[in-house]
């Protein structure tokens, strides 16, 4: 399983990369292994500020359709528009090319309370 040590994670399986006051999120390798294939990206909160854990869009592989939950309260940045022609991107490459989002988060205390890659690998049983 990879979990990549210098990324943070939720317990809704997204992971976050801390790039000065942004930061990118994705799903985790298990989210898309769980998922499966996964053939739709939606994010329709682009430009849009949001709190901590609210939603910000989902994500649809052929067996399910799952909500993608904020890591961080701030505004959304940008959205990876590759992901519009090729989600299965997400499968294949889900701590590189397959982010999600950029968040400019307004609140860097957030940042303590996500998961390290040893806790997060302890929640999934890994």
């Amino acid at each position: 399983m990879n979990i990549p040590a210098e990324l943070k994670y939720t317990k809704d399986h997204e992971w976050v990369r801390i790039e000065g006051d942004v930061a990118v999120v994705g799903i985790t390798d298990f989210a898309q292994g769980e998922l499966g294939d996964i053939v739709y990206v939606e994010v329709e909160t682009l430009d849009e500020t949001l709190d901590k854990d609210e939603v910000f869009g989902t994500v649809e592989a052929v067996k399910t359709v799952s909500d993608l939950f904020l890591p961080l309260s701030g505004e959304i940045v940008a959205f990876n528009e590759g992901l519009e022609d090729e989600p299965e991107t997400v499968n294949s490459d889900a701590y590189g090319a397959g982010w999600m989002i950029k968040i400019k988060f307004s609140d860097a205390s957030e940042i303590e309370e996500l998961l390290s890659a040893e806790a997060y690998a302890e929640l999934i049983g890994g």
